[in-house]
């Protein structure tokens, strides 16, 4: 009798502490950019005799630097692409989709010509407010001679004042089920077996698949038209309050990792 009783409690004790587990992501989450470890691979640039490259891009990007509209192909979230030389140091660039502005930014080179600070405004995986922020890259090597402060190889050191519309994401876990959703309009219902489901409101991604590696860890697979674009693996630390997200960017071949916080 005494035995039943204490295994009844013992159960009573563990069904919460088993159902945080099992729901250890459920909540919404906000990225921590102080801490960031971005991608070790450079971005490449090349701005000269009136033509900018964007050499890293997925896929590559070339066009006239004379602050035009000019059409691009295969890339999902805009169709077209101005670049203005606003003076040896600094380049504004416009993007567009069917017509429309979806992203704008400006970048600035120092005047040593080792590091660069840009701004912008995204809007081209929502139709809700800008994703709007700051930051800073690292030269990594410079571009050839003649051309423009902007080209060589660069690494991304820091990101700042991004709007919380680019921060926030909420995940919910219900049975053998997870849905996300974002401020930006994404958001996707799938089953935790690794089975595709279809995603929303991204331009870019046409399926996820998610899989439960065990109480506190889940990875999600993006695919765009059947191939695999990344892969994130999202912790959750013992306490409950941290959120590790590390990034395997399969179209750009590159890896880095994120914090976020509980809210």
């Amino acid at each position: 009798m005494k035995k039943s009783i204490f295994l009844a409690s013992l159960t009573l004790l563990l069904l919460p502490i088993l159902g945080m587990a099992q729901s250890a992501l459920s909540g919404t989450w906000k990225i921590k950019l102080d801490n960031a470890e971005f991608a070790k691979k450079p971005d490449v640039y090349l701005l000269q005799n009136g033509t900018y490259e964007c050499k890293t891009c997925a896929p590559p990007i070339r066009v006239k630097a004379d602050g035009q509209d000019h059409n691009v192909t295969g890339h999902p979230y805009f169709d077209s692409m101005s670049v203005k030389v606003v003076d040896d140091h600094s380049v504004e660039q416009t993007n567009k989709k069917n017509g429309k502005v979806v992203v704008t930014s400006k970048t600035t080179v120092s005047a040593d010509g080792n590091t660069s600070s840009f701004e912008f405004s995204d809007s081209s995986a929502t139709d809700k407010d800008p994703v709007t922020g700051k930051g800073e890259q690292t030269r990594v090597s410079k571009g050839p001679a003649g051309s423009h402060a902007i080209s060589g190889s660069w690494r991304t050191t820091k990101l700042e004042n991004m709007s919380d519309n680019g921060l926030l994401i909420t995940y919910k876990v219900d049975g053998d089920e997870l849905s996300m959703a974002t401020p930006t309009g994404q958001s996707y219902t799938a089953k935790l077996d690794g089975t595709d489901a279809p995603i929303k409101g991204d331009p870019g991604t046409t399926s996820v698949s998610v899989k439960r590696i065990s109480d506190s860890v889940v990875e999600e697979t993006d695919k765009r038209n059947g191939k695999v674009i990344g892969v994130y693996k999202m912790t959750v630390a013992p306490d409950g309050k941290t959120l590790t997200i590390d990034v395997d960017d399969k179209l750009h071949g590159t890896t880095s990792k994120f914090t976020a916080e509980k809210q």
